[in-house]
């Protein structure tokens, strides 16, 4: 919609409350208590995302904990929204709202199978935090003075088995040959790495994270200033909570692990809507949070706690990869930094992760409580 047709919508309104300051103010009092209403929730989504764009910095956005404070933000946002759909009830059974709350309420149902694949891809990660807990516990220098073969053996076998789990599977198929020249992998090991992976995903083969949002955001428009005015600015709501969970939704695609991720999904937002700026600026910075990464380097996600993960991971790897490895050479040192920022990162994931996954079950079921308080 035109900025134009959204301004002269709210022209309507202001010329009411206009109105009022004239009159009785008992003249007009459904439609002016729900203008306030609908007016704090517009400012409610602005100043939560203003805040989440202030937080953004470079060390900070993407990171679990940055994340968690985004789906905090949301599931204030979704209450409130529950809240004003569930006081104008009466408003839902007739045109164009009824149709235009159908239309939201089709689109989260997508967004509860993104929510089950993003607890799908936390169990990935769990996943990875138990094989470098096996490397930590190999290469940790702090209990013995030196490694033995088994045990520099059991860590290249484990740092393997990651990095293999922390590539797209579509790349899988072709996975590090050039690392496996000190370590035979043989037929029965790759089937069990495949069935470790599978029992993480409880989604469909065919179910692509991708389509999802692209059906989440499919002709997502700004409301006709025709719909606005018949609902007293309820479309615009509605409008505002269907953006928002179309953002959320793609963040958390881009940040976990699923099933054929996929950035490139329309987004405009017209820039006179208060949260919109902010909004735009968060995804302009995760898109190039995304293009810093190796396009290799991003298929389990743009996590700022996978990131590291997969950089110290690998710089190991490549240290004891080589022939004749011992911790008695000049390599000790870096081999032990590396072990030790491993260890640092699986800790504060311990911290953190569960609190995340219990964030993202309280996302769909409030998704699932708005959907069922209005029916």
């Amino acid at each position: 919609m035109p900025e134009t047709e959204y301004s002269f919508g709210r022209s309507l309104l202001s010329l009411r409350r206009d109105q009022a300051h004239l009159m009785d103010q008992s003249a007009f009092p459904e439609p002016m208590s729900m203008e306030v209403e609908l007016d704090s929730f517009q400012r409610q989504v602005a100043e939560k995302f203003i805040d989440l764009n202030a937080s953004a910095a470079d060390d900070e956005i993407l990171s679990l904990e940055w994340i968690g404070k985004l789906l905090d933000s949301f599931l204030c946002c979704q209450e409130d929204f529950r809240v004003i759909i569930f006081n104008h009830k009466s408003q839902l059974l007739k045109q164009p709202m009824d149709r235009l709350i159908e239309d939201y309420f089709e689109r989260s149902v997508k967004a509860l199978d993104v929510c089950n694949a993003i607890r799908d891809g936390i169990e990935q990660i769990r996943q990875w935090q138990k094989l470098i807990e096996i490397v930590i516990s190999a290469l940790d220098t702090s209990r013995k003075q030196q490694l033995g073969e088994g045990e520099i053996h059991r860590a290249k076998k484990a740092l393997i088995d990651l990095a293999i789990g922390m590539l797209d599977e579509k790349e899988s198929s072709n996975t590090l040959a050039h690392r496996n020249r000190s370590f035979a992998r043989n037929k029965d090991h790759n089937q069990h790495i495949g069935y470790i992976r599978s029992l993480s995903w409880s989604v469909s083969r065919s179910w692509s994270a991708a389509r999802q949002l692209q059906g989440i955001g499919n002709n997502l428009a700004t409301p006709r200033a025709s719909d606005f005015i018949a609902t007293n600015g309820l479309a615009l709501t509605v409008y505002t909570m269907t953006s928002i969970l179309l953002f959320v939704t793609w963040v958390l695609v881009a940040a976990i692990p699923c099933q054929d991720r996929g950035l490139h999904v329309h987004f405009y937002f017209p820039r006179h809507f208060q949260w919109a700026v902010p909004v735009m600026s968060l995804h302009d910075k995760i898109m190039e949070e995304s293009r810093k990464r190796d396009k290799k380097k991003k298929g389990c996600g743009l996590l700022r706690e996978i990131n590291q993960i997969e950089r110290s991971s690998r710089m190991l790897s490549d240290l004891i990869d080589s022939d004749n490895f011992s911790l008695i050479d000049e390599k000790s040192l870096e081999v032990k930094e590396r072990v030790q920022e491993l260890m640092n990162v699986c800790e504060a994931m311990k911290d953190s992760l569960d609190p995340f996954d219990r964030k993202v079950r309280d996302v769909f079921h409030q998704i699932v409580r708005t959907r069922t308080n209005t029916r």
